[in-house]
Parts: C-alpha cells; structure tokens; sequence
C-alpha cells in the first residue's frame, strides 16, 4: 500500500504513455513530463508570490496583499491576468528581435534544469549519469539572456544592470559548483539519483544526510548563499537595485515579457533550492527513520518549502550588499572556503570512522571560517545598528 501510494504518479504516467502506439510513447513520456513540471513549479511559483508578500509584510509591520480571495491569498490572479493584458512598449532604437527573444531564452535553460531534478524515488523527468552537469550547463546559459536583455535595450543603465549581473552570476557560480564538488567526490558519481541515493539509510533515528557532516554543513552554507547570489534574491538583488540602476537590465520591459523574468528567476530560485535538496538534504529520504511512510515526494516538497520560507526570512531581514563588498565576499572569502572545504571532505574520506575525523574535519572548516572572516573585515569599521520604530 506504501509502495503504491509513493509510486502512483509514476505508475499514472506509465498507464497514459501504455495508450499511445510505440513510437508515440517517447515523445508523449516527454510531454507529460514537461506538462507536470510546468503545472507543479507553476502553481509554487503563484503560492510564494503570496508568501513571500504577506510574509514580508509581516517582517515589516504592514498588510500584505489582503482582498482578493480569503485573507487574499488569490492575489497572484489578478497580478497574472494584469501582466498578461498591461501594454507592451519597446524602445524605438532596441533590437527588437533580442529585446524579445531574451526572457524567452532567460526562462527556457532554467525549465531545462528541472529535466534531471529528481523530486521523488523514480521521479525524474531525465535519469543520466552526467545529470549535474547537465543542470549547471543549463543554467550557465542564463548570462547569455541577461546580456541580450541589457544591450538590446539601448539604454545604458540597462546596460550597466547586464554587466553588474553577469559579473555578480559568473563569481558566485564558481563557489556554486565548487560546493558540489564535495558531494560529486564521496558519492563517486555525476548521478543525481545515486546522490540521494548514498544518502538513504540511519544512524538510529538520525539521517545520514551529507549536511549532518563538518564538510557537508559548510557545502550547504556556501551553496545555499550562493544560490540566493545565482537566484538574484536578497541580499544579493543588486543586478535589479531600483535605488541604484533603475531596474537593472530589464528596465525596458514590461507587461509580459516583464513577467517572464520575475517567473524565470523564481524558477531558477526552485531549480537550485531542489539541487540543494538532493546534494546535501536527502533529496526525497524521510528525515526520520519511523516517518518512511510518508512519499518521497512529499518530503521533497516539504524540504522545498522550508527553503522558500528561508529565502523570504533573510530578504525580510538582511539589508543589500554595496557591489565592492559583494565582490570582495565572492573571492575574498566564497571561493578560499569552497577549495578548503574540498580539503575537509578528502580527509573525512581517508580518515575513517571515529571522533578524531569529526574533530580534525570541524577544525579544517571552522579555522578558515574565522580567520577568512577576519579578513574580510580588517581596517573596517563595523558599528553596531539600532533600531527605533517611529512614534
């Protein structure tokens, strides 16, 4: 009964494709597939819109959206159907063809991600063994749209936005990748299956989740600031920093091609939570031995929300970076940790059990931690800051 309840999407898409003659069934596998990823990371999409609304206006001590639907949670109905019909303008002197074509070819790598995110046991849309660098190749593309956003505005703050952004998305996906890595060399694979895979099994009741370890915690720290730097999110949104650049490379936009970058940046934001997920979390593992009988998919789901939760909780509450000390993080400290942190996993491996890897392996990350830190911040002056509210 277990088995069935995990397995019934999949057994659901095998009886549909089993309609079809045989040299149909590829293609509609595929369709079905592409249709339950768009459906599925759609309908996210419109819920955290209003989460994350009324979330920070619950941060911020103000009403969030509260008149459409109950408690006005249907919101993103109104604000779809307003993006759909608003007017689209194009500056006279853009390129129209790449001014149109860039938030298409911005949205579709990031879809493309999704093809090798396993989201539950025997629920990929795509099963290959060089699966991670299919994901980091797709979403390496996305520069390419910003640029074309950017220049073919023929408006130099858009412009100056492109840039901004393509240097903020090549620095910080360097520690992005290199986090991973950890994970690529004690698992021996590129398979995103045989990630979550290495991570079944229990220590008593506890998972056996490469965060639970010294070099795993530090991966998912590094990889978690780097996806918000990657996702455009808070406080890393300086490619968008309306007080600086207007609104960065898509300031020439609006109606819907306006909302095909806000969906494709919530898209990319769910793409590599999911890849955080199946690299250091258990991907669909239960995080509990006696909770295995709950679907896989619903503990990756679960796991997928508490991460949105947490995007949402630091935009709330962390103010944005200037772009000298963005960059200055990036190299001066992202990159050093990443490359020790490699350092740390080679010699959890080649220790072997004990206390004694436990303590060497913490010492290895936590070291560097401060003294990079110190670093970063020598001849600084940091102040301590309040905060009054208004009378």
């Amino acid at each position: 009964m277990l088995e069935t309840l995990d397995q019934i999407f999949v057994s659901m898409k095998h009886w549909a494709v089993g309609l079809f003659p045989d040299m149909l069934q590829p293609l509609v596998s595929g369709a079905l597939s592409v249709a339950a990823i768009i459906g599925v990371f759609g309908a996210l999409f419109a819920v955290t819109t209003i989460f994350e609304r009324k979330g920070l206006g619950r941060i911020q001590n103000r009403p969030g959206p509260n008149r459409v639907g109950p408690g006005g949670f249907l919101q993103f109905l109104p604000d779809g159907i307003k993006a759909l019909i608003k007017e689209d303008f194009v500056p006279q002197a853009a390129d129209k063809v790449v001014h149109f074509l860039a938030p298409v070819v911005f949205l579709i790598p990031v879809l493309l991600a999704y093809a090798v995110l396993p989201v539950g046991r025997n629920m990929s849309a795509v099963d290959f063994d060089a699966g991670i660098l299919f994901f980091f190749a797709a979403g390496a593309s996305t520069e390419l749209a910003v640029f074309m956003a950017g220049w073919s505005s023929r408006n130099k703050y858009s412009l100056l936005g492109a840039l901004r952004a393509i240097a903020q998305m090549i620095s910080y996906e360097i520690p992005l990748i290199l986090a991973s890595v950890t994970v690529i060399m004690m698992v021996g694979s590129l398979n995103l299956n045989a990630i979550v895979q290495a991570q079944e099994g229990y220590h008593w009741v506890l998972p056996r989740w490469f965060v639970l370890t010294p070099w795993g915690f530090a991966g998912f720290f590094l990889f978690f600031i780097a996806a918000m730097a990657e996702s455009n999110r808070s406080p890393f949104d300086l490619p968008e920093a309306e007080s600086e650049l207007v609104a960065g490379y898509f300031t020439e936009y609006s109606g819907f091609k306006f909302a095909l970058f806000f969906i494709a940046e919530y898209f990319g934001m769910f793409a590599v939570s999911g890849l955080a997920i199946t690299l250091f979390l258990g991907g669909w593992n239960a995080p509990l031995s006696f909770l295995t009988w709950v679907p896989s998919y619903v503990w990756f789901f679960v796991k997928l929300i508490s991460l949105i939760f947490l995007f949402i909780w630091v935009r709330g509450t962390v103010p944005r970076l200037r772009m000298d000390q963005l960059m200055n993080f990036a190299w001066k400290f992202m990159l050093p940790m990443a490359l020790i942190n490699i350092v740390a996993a080679a010699v959890w491996h080649y220790m072997g059990g004990g206390w004694t890897r436990w303590l060497v392996c913490t010492l290895l990350v936590v070291g560097p931690y401060v003294m990079l830190g110190q670093a970063l911040l020598e001849h600084k002056q940091v102040s301590r800051r309040t905060y009054r509210f208004a009378d």
